[in-house]
C-alpha cells in the first residue's frame, strides 16, 4: 500500500486543498483502517470550512474534515472482533464505548468516545495523520475527506456486502441525526403534529422520521422550492416559505390555533428556535438539531412564558443515536422501502471537486453531494 494518499486538507478559512498526506496506520488496539469509498458533504463540514468551528467545537488547523462516510475495512488492530479486511462499513462520528456513564444510561451519542468531535484527536491526544512530518487533525472525529482513515472499531459499523456505499454513507450523519431526532430525542408518537424548519439533509431526514412515526401532520418550512418539493415526496403534508409566510401564524392556523406538538430546528439558525417555541403548543417540545454559529444565542422571552407554558427545549447530538444499533436499523428501513436515501443525494463528484461541491451547497443547489474516492 502506498505510503501517501490524497486528502482534502483545510489550511485556513475557505482554504481547502486536495494534496498528499501520509497514509494512516493502525497504532492502537481496537483500531480499524478503512479505505473510504464515499463521503457526503455535511453542513457541519461547511461550518468548519467557513468559520473554523461548529457551535463551540473548534478545529485546530490543519484538519481533514469529512464525517459522513462509508468504506471498506483494509486492516484491523489487536482486539478487534467482528470486523475483517474486506468488510463494508458505515462510519460514525460518535462511536459508543458501551460502558461509560452515558452509555450505560442509554445516551450513547454523548459517550466519552464522542469527545473526538471536540478535540479532533484520539483519546490519547494523537491524530494518526500527518503532512510533511506535521500533525493533521481529525476533523469531527472521522477525517473522511481522504482515501483512508483510522477509526475505533466501534465507529465502523458493518453493513451487508451488497450495500451501495454512496447511498449508505448519508446514514452516517444526516439520516442518523434527522430520523433519530424524531424517533429517539423527541420520541414523536403516532398522530402527533410536527414542524421541521430547514430542509437540508438533516431536515429531510427529520421529515422521514416523522413519517415513520406516523405523525398526522408534517409541516415544513424552507425558502428553496426544490427542497419543499422533495419534502412532499418524502411525506410532508404542509409547506411554508419563510420568505413570504409567517411561520408561527401559519403553523398555528394549520393546527387549529393550538400549535404543533413538536418543532425541529434543523438549519443551524438560533433564531429558528425562538420561532419553534412560539409555533409549539403548551406542553410541546422544541428540538435543537442544527448547530448554530457560536456567536448566535437562543432567546426565549419572557422567561416566565417558558415556565408557565410547560414547553420543553431539547438538545440533540447525532439524533441521540446508538450507532451500533441504529445504523443497521436505518439501513433495514431503507431495504424495506420505508426510508428514501437516494432522493437526498442530488450530486456526485470526485474528491478533486470538493470546493465546487461546497460552492453548490452554499448556493443551495441540491441537497447532498457525495464525493467518490473509490
Amino acid at each position: 500500500m502506498p505510503e501517501t494518499m490524497w486528502a482534502a486538507v483545510l489550511h485556513g478559512l475557505n482554504d481547502l486543498r486536495v494534496e498528499q498526506v501520509a497514509r494512516p496506520a493502525i497504532a492502537r488496539p481496537n483500531d480499524v483502517l478503512v479505505r473510504v469509498g464515499s463521503v457526503g458533504i455535511c453542513g457541519s463540514d461547511i461550518h468548519f470550512f467557513e468559520r473554523g468551528r461548529i457551535g463551540n467545537y473548534v478545529v485546530e488547523a490543519p484538519p481533514i474534515l469529512g464525517h459522513e462516510a462509508a468504506g471498506v475495512v483494509d486492516a484491523v488492530g489487536p482486539g478487534v472482533r467482528g470486523l475483517a479486511p474486506g468488510d463494508p462499513v458505515v462510519l460514525t462520528p460518535c462511536p459508543p464505548c458501551g460502558s461509560c456513564y452515558w452509555c450505560v444510561r442509554g445516551e450513547a451519542s454523548l459517550c466519552e468516545g464522542a469527545l473526538g468531535i471536540m478535540t479532533n484527536t484520539f483519546a490519547d491526544g494523537s491524530t494518526g495523520l500527518s503532512r510533511r512530518g506535521q500533525a493533521v487533525y481529525r476533523g469531527l472525529n472521522v477525517a473522511a475527506f481522504a482515501e483512508s482513515t483510522v477509526v475505533h472499531a466501534n465507529g465502523a459499523i458493518q453493513v451487508p456486502a451488497d450495500t451501495p456505499l454512496e447511498v449508505a454513507c448519508v446514514i452516517g450523519c444526516a439520516v442518523q441525526t434527522g430520523v433519530g431526532a424524531v424517533l429517539n430525542t423527541a420520541r414523536v408518537e403516532e398522530g402527533a403534529t410536527v414542524l421541521v424548519m430547514g430542509l437540508g439533509g438533516i431536515g429531510l431526514s427529520a421529515v422521514q422520521g416523522a413519517r415513520l412515526a406516523n405523525a398526522a401532520r408534517i409541516i415544513v418550512s424552507d425558502p428553496v422550492a426544490q427542497r419543499r418539493d422533495t419534502a412532499k415526496a418524502l411525506g410532508a403534508t404542509d409547506f411554508l416559505d419563510p420568505k413570504t409566510d409567517d411561520v408561527v401564524a401559519a403553523t398555528r392556523e394549520l393546527t387549529g390555533g393550538v400549535g404543533v406538538d413538536y418543532a425541529f430546528e434543523t438549519a443551524g439558525v438560533a433564531a429558528l428556535v425562538t420561532t419553534g417555541f412560539f409555533a409549539t403548543r403548551n406542553g410541546g417540545a422544541i428540538v435543537c438539531v442544527g448547530a448554530p454559529p457560536v456567536d448566535q444565542a437562543i432567546t426565549l422571552a419572557p422567561a416566565s412564558l417558558f415556565v408557565v407554558s410547560g414547553k420543553r427545549l431539547l438538545g440533540c447530538l447525532l439524533g441521540s443515536c446508538n450507532s451500533i444499533r441504529d445504523i443497521p436499523r436505518l439501513l433495514g428501513l431503507w431495504r424495506a422501502g420505508r426510508l428514501d436515501l437516494e432522493s437526498m443525494i442530488t450530486a456526485r463528484r470526485p474528491l478533486t471537486e470538493i470546493n465546487e461541491a461546497i460552492d453548490d451547497l452554499n448556493a443551495q443547489r441540491g441537497i447532498r453531494t457525495v464525493l467518490s474516492l473509490a
